[in-house]
C-alpha cells in the first residue's frame, strides 16, 4: 500500500511542477508579445519618420532645379 501511495504522489507533484512552468511560460510569452508590439511601434514611427524626411528631401531637390 505503501507505494501506490508515494506513485499517486509523486504523480501529483509531477502535475504540480509542470503547472507551474506552464504559467511561467504564459507569463514570458505575454512579456514577449507586449516587447514585440512596442518594437513594431517604434520601427512604423521610425518608417513615418523617413517618409517624411524623404518626402522633404525630394521637395527640396524640386526647388533647385
Amino acid at each position: 500500500m505503501f507505494w501506490p501511495m508515494i506513485a499517486i504522489a509523486l504523480g501529483f507533484l509531477g502535475i504540480a511542477v509542470l503547472g507551474v512552468l506552464a504559467i511561467k511560460v504564459f507569463v514570458e510569452a505575454q512579456r514577449l508579445g507586449r516587447q514585440v508590439a512596442d518594437t513594431t511601434r517604434k520601427v512604423n514611427r521610425a518608417a513615418e519618420d523617413l517618409e517624411r524626411a524623404a518626402a522633404d528631401l525630394a521637395g527640396a531637390g524640386e526647388t533647385l532645379r
